[in-house]
């Protein structure tokens, strides 16, 4: 699976000079060689065993999450053949027992799949980011660090901009704008690998009498592969498919929003909105749509004039005062 398109790329970039609009793009950033002096780069480019005893300097008795999938699975992480479970396992692991079965299958072709992801570094490695990091001026990112051999993750969207940093081994994009939704034939939203919904179509071998329209999202694809070193800023809601290529990888990534988090989760949002309007009668749900449109999606100041500001409420300027109290009241009405 190939595509032609390319992405902006910025070459001369250290962790704590990352041009300010890189936080707020719409379009991913390749940011060659971002973090190459970060030790554990150094490390990572030596051996994978000097990389793993890099991070035992700041190992604690945490358990990290990992999936181990039998080697018949080639490294996908996905449901099992009528989607009523997943085609892995969920086991705890301390790192020294994580760098030894890594360590085992290292030059494996038939090795399982060891997939550890999204923990918070501050919780499992601290002290890793007191000389591995970068500088985020505006935002409080959350920051996970990935590692395992090689794993391939279905294309998923997350809410938040993320910049993926390469540590070891080789990470492969594959990239979609929000638009290809309808074309990437998503799975279930309520029962999912790692809690956002993913593309049913297996990348490595598209079933195209299957999925036919996922020929269309290819064309808008975009395709990088990270080396250690090099950093991907993923806007907001853009699909990734992730590819893991080596015996060993590690990837460390910063979640943050360009909204207040007292907004809450619009995935939330979602999901309440196919409970509730998604079975209406045809006309109760475009009168539902108009509603949606008046209030949230095109709303215009004129419709809210009328209103004294000191009774506006959430139609008024939102602050973090008015939207816990409207959550808590929220609440109290979901729990009848």
């Amino acid at each position: 699976m190939t595509s032609k398109n390319t992405l902006h790329q910025i070459l001369e970039c250290s962790p704590d000079n990352i041009p300010k609009e890189v936080f707020t793009s719409d379009s991913p950033i390749l940011i060659k060689n971002l973090i190459q002096s970060w030790p554990s780069v150094v490390a990572s480019k030596k051996s994978p065993v000097e990389s793993l005893e890099y991070l035992k300097k700041f190992s604690t008795d945490e358990l990290y999450t990992v999936f181990f999938g039998e080697p018949e699975i080639n490294g996908r992480v996905f449901y099992n053949d009528d989607c009523s479970d997943f085609n892995f396992q969920v086991l705890g692991s301390s790192l020294n027992q994580l760098s030894s079965v890594l360590t085992k299958h290292f030059g494996d072709v038939n090795a399982p799949m060891i997939y550890v992801g999204s923990s918070m570094v501050d919780k499992w490695l601290p002290g890793f980011r007191s000389e591995n990091d970068i500088e985020f001026d505006d935002y409080d990112p959350l920051v996970s660090i990935w590692m395992g051999n090689k794993s391939r993750i279905p294309a998923h969207y997350d809410f938040a901009s993320n910049i993926a940093c390469c540590v070891a081994g080789k990470r492969r994009f594959t990239l979609f704008p929000p638009e290809e939704l309808e074309n990437l034939y998503v799975g279930p939203v309520d029962f999912n690998p790692a809690g956002q919904s993913i593309s049913m179509v297996d990348f490595s071998n598209p079933d195209f009498e299957k999925y036919p329209k996922f020929r269309k999202a290819l064309k808008s694809s975009i395709l990088v592969e990270l080396e250690p070193g090099d950093a991907l800023m993923i806007p907001s809601m853009w699909w990734h498919h992730v590819e893991a290529l080596e015996d060993f990888n590690i990837l460390v990534n910063y979640w943050w929003r360009n909204s207040p988090m007292f907004m809450g989760s619009p995935q939330d949002a979602l999901e309440h909105a196919i409970i509730g309007l998604r079975g209406l009668p045809d006309d109760q749900r475009q009168i539902w749509k108009n509603l949606f449109d008046h209030y949230v999606f095109s709303p215009d100041k004129e419709n809210f004039e009328h209103i004294p500001d000191n009774a506006k409420g959430i139609l008024g300027k939102l602050s973090k005062v008015i939207a816990e109290d409207r959550m808590q009241r929220l609440s109290k009405k979901l729990k009848r």
